[in-house]
């Protein structure tokens, strides 16, 4: 009996893993209109890709989540090569995430201090899933929640870790925390 409950169990979480890794989130058509972008530091092409929403005007402002607490407009703007007047107008660097709960909580607020109803969330593909969670769970009502998934290249091992971490978020939500 225990080996059929435990050969279920394995099976359950390897049909999840795969519908995980196969399925990942699409990018969202640049012609997608917001009140604001959300964009978490990470993975590469994720910052160029929201400002590239931005410049396409697709959006009227981003805040840049979870940026060190090192690096400054001047640096983020010549790293990224983001005009002064578009930095000065329309680029929030947020430097108070370090994680990505921590990117929802900051997000959040940022979304209500600037009064957006709705929100373009940029991130990596395999990282959609749960930041859209995170943030979901944090946003004030009624604020829509567009995903906007950067594709890439993701290891089988960040894969791994990545399923997990949404296994235990889930886990989480369901206990009511």
């Amino acid at each position: 009996m225990f080996r059929r409950i435990a050969a279920f169990i394995v099976l359950i979480w390897l049909f999840g893993f795969l519908w995980f890794a196969v399925a990942l989130p699409p990018p969202v058509p640049s012609d997608v209109r917001t009140d604001a972008i959300i964009v978490l530091t990470g993975s590469q092409g994720r910052i160029e890709h929201a400002l590239d929403v931005l410049k396409a005007d697709a959006a009227p402002r981003l805040l840049v989540s979870g940026v060190d607490r090192e690096v400054t407009p001047g640096e983020f703007a010549a790293e990224f090569s983001v005009p002064d007047q578009l930095m000065k107008c329309c680029v929030t660097l947020g430097y108070q995430a370090y994680d990505t709960h921590s990117n929802a909580k900051e997000a959040a607020q940022w979304v209500s201090e600037h009064k957006a109803r709705s929100v373009r969330l940029v991130t990596a593909d395999w990282h959609m899933r749960r930041a859209a969670s995170e943030l979901g769970r944090e946003l004030p009502p009624g604020v829509t929640l567009v995903r906007d998934a950067v594709p890439s290249r993701p290891s089988l091992g960040a894969l791994i870790l990545e399923y997990h971490k949404m296994l235990a978020r889930t886990a989480l939500n369901l206990a009511g925390r």
